[in-house]
């Protein structure tokens, strides 16, 4: 069967099959272990380790010799989906702090590998140690959810049945060390959703760096309300019952306990009545362990300082804005010498600041990073140096960037636009990079005294031509936009219709310098059309005042600037035909795809809607309050952004897809948008995909999806048949 290119997206899970990830890196900088499939369309992911020194990869584990069962317990299925996780085998795994041994999850069980061994084994023996050289099974009890080790390497933690359980290594005795008993929707040691969804932290519990106590997310869901998917392709399957806590409605109860190996508990006390988020734990070296939480509105945010022995704890910083307060990925962290890395909103521009928590509790700590310079994430502490993201003044870049004792330095700087990342440990960093010059991302180790070695990345290249957007400023608002034409179209040679492909919302960048950012747009392209790509007001990166430009009203702007940027698409390229303008995007994209034929047809004229929230208030606590506020208080800023009442307004071709069993964006979203379609006789089509979440990760979904977007672009926009 020939291959094309849908078909190799979806065979390749997006062309991430076969490039490293989840690196960590050795306290003394000697040894790098990640996570890779051993191939492009290998869909197995497996547990790698490379000696710095001589550049030499190790296979550690292997799961498809592990003889690990396929099949997914809920509560994986779950983890899996929130972290957007599409491959098999290894999700995640967890060091000691001396980088001997690792543990991670398969199936519901939990291995241990020895970092150390010198390779994977060859043989085909059947029990768990042909998984390679030193992998084993631990006898826990299962379904074991999120293992990890302590830092000593002689416990490991893990979450059955809401119980969190520590094993010892070398005994094998198991226990309890918190457990909810007979308490329904009460779990230990797990995020809730919305922290795992919406504020980047995907675990809920931390080990005391010197392995004697843990601390423990106790999460009561009792109060958020219960949804149910049900999956009408199989009506003898009961629906599948779920807590969502949709806006305006309770949110989980969280506390925190400081628990003991013996089993004491003592709670972690703040005021969470006042500020019921815990966005983030932070607990290293022999400082006090910090944590942050944040109020439900998000506009006040607090660090506090834990006393270990009482669980009282001690005010650190305490932020207060007039809008939301973003939580960033990766702080408070300490550097060795004792300072906390936290980030400041000052000058238009969220600043990074690393001052002694008596500074930051005066608010006299000074920024370390310039104004313009927005900081993305920190992403790790090496003794007393920082290694942060940011966005800088090229719109198109994340540049990866060090503050230390020389100051602020940007790492591998280049002559061209690049999107970075990285990882930095024992004075070695692990650097990964894209641009629009080559395909896929370089990964290298950079080690002062030694040259830059490669990390292996073997994707598949796409079976496309090389995307070549042309990236230009759009309106007053200077909105970061990308045009790409067909690499077989001479400009001046005829007019082309025109496919819009945004995402346009909070949280998300399209036009980046990364070629795989365009691969879709350039197979559209492909097809026949000018692909036009915009991030507009509402996306990071461009300042506060950007940010918050979508409070309270997460339409209007945002639609706005989409047109702003075709306009001035069809200004630069005069080939663009406006009389046949579509548009398509997934979720908040498609969202905004709904939102263009329903309020704009006299620029849009068909859409595809994918996964779309139709009606805010059916969509998260943590996301949509941010800028909508809570409906009970601000119901005008939901009907403004909905797109319900709008649905009599409908004159254009609209296609919606959705996943059945989506429980992010639910599929009652684009249900109660096609029944009041179909109240106002308003012609449009339905696309429900059967046993699929808001993930097209099945192959064949994910494949036909595109094919059946195009062939109801050209249908809609009346074109004629082309090349796939």
């Amino acid at each position: 069967m020939t291959d094309t290119f849908p078909r190799q997206y979806a065979r390749t899970q997006r062309f991430s099959l076969g490039v490293p990830r989840s690196f960590q890196i050795s306290p003394d900088g000697a040894t790098v272990a990640f996570l890779r499939s051993k191939g492009g369309s290998d869909l197995v992911t497996c547990l790698w380790v490379l000696d710095v020194g001589t550049g030499t990869e190790r296979l550690i584990a292997d799961p498809a010799r592990i003889g690990a069962g396929a099949e997914l317990d809920p509560l994986e299925k779950a983890r899996r989906e929130r972290s957007r996780e599409t491959a098999a085998g290894i999700v995640d795994f967890a060091a000691d702090a001396q980088f001997r041994r690792a543990v991670f999850g398969l199936s519901g069980r939990v291995y241990l590998a020895d970092l150390t061994a010198s390779t994977a084994g060859d043989d085909d023996a059947g029990d768990a140690a042909a998984g390679g050289g030193g992998v084993r099974e631990l006898k826990v009890r299962t379904p074991a959810a999120d293992p990890r080790l302590s830092p000593s390497g002689a416990l490991a933690a893990y979450v059955c049945d809401g119980a969190l359980r520590v094993i010892d290594i070398d005994t094998g005795d198991d226990r309890a060390v918190a457990d909810p008993g007979d308490t329904p929707d009460t779990s230990y040691g797990l995020a809730e959703f919305v922290a795992a969804e919406e504020m980047q932290r995907a675990r809920g519990y931390w080990w005391a760096p010197d392995s004697t106590a843990l601390l423990a997310a106790r999460v009561d869901e009792s109060p958020v309300r219960r949804w149910h998917i049900a999956d009408p392709a199989n009506p003898a399957k009961p629906a599948n019952q779920v807590r969502y806590p949709a806006a305006g409605t309770p949110n989980a109860d969280v506390a925190l306990f400081l628990i003991r190996m013996d089993g004491e508990m003592t709670p972690v006390e703040w005021d969470r009545a006042a500020l019921p988020y815990l966005a983030a734990v932070s607990w290293a070296g022999s400082a006090a362990p910090l944590i942050v939480v944040q109020s439900r509105d998000q506009h006040r945010m607090q660090i506090l300082a834990v006393d270990t022995a009482s669980g009282g704890t001690t005010l650190v910083r305490d932020d207060v804005s007039a809008g939301w307060l973003e939580i960033i990925p990766g702080v408070p962290a300490r550097t060795s010498d004792g300072r906390i890395a936290w980030t400041t909103e000052d000058s238009d521009t969220r600043r990074l600041v690393v001052a002694t928590a008596d500074e930051l509790a005066a608010g006299t700590a000074e920024p370390v990073t310039p104004a313009g310079l927005h900081v993305r994430e920190i992403l790790s502490v090496d003794g007393s140096t920082v290694l942060l993201t940011a966005y800088g003044d090229d719109p198109i870049e994340i540049g990866l960037w060090t503050y230390g004792p020389g100051g602020l330095a940007r790492v591998t700087a280049s002559d061209h636009s690049q999107v970075q990342a990285g990882q930095r440990s024992g004075g070695t960093t692990v650097t990964s990079t894209s641009s629009l010059a080559e395909d896929g991302a370089r990964f290298l180790v950079l080690r002062e005294g030694a040259e830059p070695a490669p990390v292996t990345s073997s994707p598949e290249r796409p079976l496309l031509p090389e995307p070549s957007p042309e990236i230009f400023s759009a309106g007053e608002h200077r909105i970061c936009t990308a045009l790409l034409l067909p690499s077989w179209h001479q400009r001046g040679s005829g007019q082309l219709p025109v496919l819009m492909a945004p995402y346009g919302g909070p949280h998300g960048r399209m036009v980046l310098a990364s070629r795989a950012m365009f691969l879709t747009a350039q197979w559209f392209a492909e097809q026949g059309f000018a692909v036009v790509v915009a991030d507009g007001r509402g996306t990071p990166g461009r300042g506060l005042a950007w940010e918050h430009a979508v409070a309270g009203d997460l339409a209007t702007a945002v639609l706005a600037d989409q047109v702003t940027a075709l306009q001035a698409a069809a200004q630069r390229c005069g080939d663009l035909d406006l009389s046949k303008v579509g548009i398509r995007g997934w979720s908040f994209g498609g969202y905004l795809s709904a939102l263009a034929v329903l309020r704009r047809p006299d620029v849009f004229h068909a859409a595809v809607a994918g996964a779309p929230v139709t009606d805010w208030r059916l969509y998260d606590t943590h996301y949509t309050e941010r800028t909508l506020g809570h409906p009970d208080e601000d119901p005008a800023a939901y009907e403004r952004s909905s797109l319900l009442a709008d649905a009599h307004r409908l004159s254009r071709a609209l296609l919606i897809i959705h996943g059945m069993a989506d429980d992010n964006v639910f599929v009652a979203h684009s249900l109660r948008l096609s029944s009041a379609l179909l109240a106002a006789g308003r012609q449009h089509s339905v696309l429900p995909l059967s046993g699929v979440t808001h993930m097209t990760s099945r192959e064949e979904v994910a494949e036909n999806l595109l094919l059946l977007q195009l062939d109801f672009l050209r249908t809609a926009l009346h074109l004629a048949g082309a090349p796939v």
